[in-house]
């Protein structure tokens, strides 16, 4: 038997006006001609976003949903070379406690999970200092909420640059330069075009990293021959020394042209392919549900599973597989 916990990403398709990813170009920022008016501005959009990220928990609350990715886009132009002044967590303080406070009084499972272009396999430093930055920002931002770092930020491999081997290595050495706590933030994921799991496995045993599978990315990206049920005790194992229960990422192709591209929703017949193999091997799994129809997707995905004799539903967005 396995509990299962179900999550979503980033926004609701059922709250109004709720978007955690509002933003501004430079380009906008730029023709304001009072740049502290300007900054102001940015400062009030990344406020909106934290007071939707505190609606979506709440909505998530009443829908018995306990596991959440975080949009990172919260903080418009929060990195941009021109901004490097702008101490932007100090005016977010008093909604990011805000937030840390409900999470605090209702336990909730929330990480992010930041755009492809965190990269650390990079030998080119105009590459790798952006990706310090944003890991840094993600961060603080966690910090500023009151919520341990250690495991809530999901990356990819990166780009192989014409040698794959030689990217891993620099992974390493790269991983080697970042602060002890941002290495504690990290982990990955195995892609769907160049980081196969057996990739991924590789670093994450090497560097002691948590390895948070994507089952739809290993099946448009493996190698020939492997199979990941073999190689399911060993992701178990980089969670070892992990405070939180294993995750993993689930959704499904758009269709057979478009294998890679996500679904609206989840096949049902496909996520239980994984669950029952699964079964029995840890106590408990969170499921984040990467789907077009991101809460609707889980709602469906839900009263699918209801259909299987060997699901038992669990208050909430949860169940046990039998």
């Amino acid at each position: 038997m396995t509990i299962v916990r179900l999550g979503y990403v980033a926004m609701s398709m059922n709250l109004q006006n709720c978007s955690p990813s509002q933003t501004m170009t430079y380009a906008k920022f730029k023709t304001i001609k009072d740049r502290e008016a300007a900054v102001e501005k940015l400062e009030r959009i990344a406020n909106s976003n934290l007071e939707n990220c505190l609606r979506l928990l709440k909505h998530n609350k009443g829908n018995g949903v306990s596991f959440f990715r975080f949009s990172s886009k919260l903080i418009p132009l929060a990195n941009h070379e021109e901004l490097l002044d702008w101490n932007y967590i100090r005016p977010l303080k008093e909604n990011l406690v805000q937030i840390g406070d409900f999470l605090r009084d209702n336990p909730m499972r929330v990480d992010f999970h930041p755009d492809h272009f965190v990269v650390l396999t990079s030998p080119n430093p105009d590459v790798i200092n952006p990706t310090v930055k944003t890991l840094r920002m993600h961060y603080s931002l966690l910090k500023g909420m009151g919520i341990n770092p250690e495991h809530r930020c999901v990356i990819h491999v990166g780009g192989a640059y014409d040698d794959k081997e030689q990217a891993l290595e620099q992974f390493i050495h790269n991983f080697g330069l970042l602060p002890r706590g941002i290495q504690s933030m990290i982990m990955l994921e195995n892609d769907d075009t160049t980081f196969s799991l057996q990739n991924a496995l590789y670093l994450c045993e090497k560097l002691a990293i948590p390895l948070v599978f994507d089952y739809h990315h290993h099946l448009a990206n493996h190698e020939e021959g492997v199979n990941w049920e073999e190689h399911w005790p060993r992701v178990i194992d980089t969670w070892q020394h992990s405070h939180l229960p294993i995750k993993m990422h689930i959704s499904s192709p758009r269709n057979k042209s478009e294998f890679r591209a996500h679904a609206d929703y989840v096949d049902p017949a496909m996520f239980m392919d994984f669950l029952r193999t699964i079964n029995g091997s840890v106590e408990q799994i969170d499921c984040m549900i990467e789907a077009k129809q991101k809460d609707n997707a889980l709602f469906k995905l839900i009263k699918d599973l209801k259909e299987y004799p060997e699901i038992e539903m669990l208050p909430g967005a949860s169940f046990k597989i039998h």
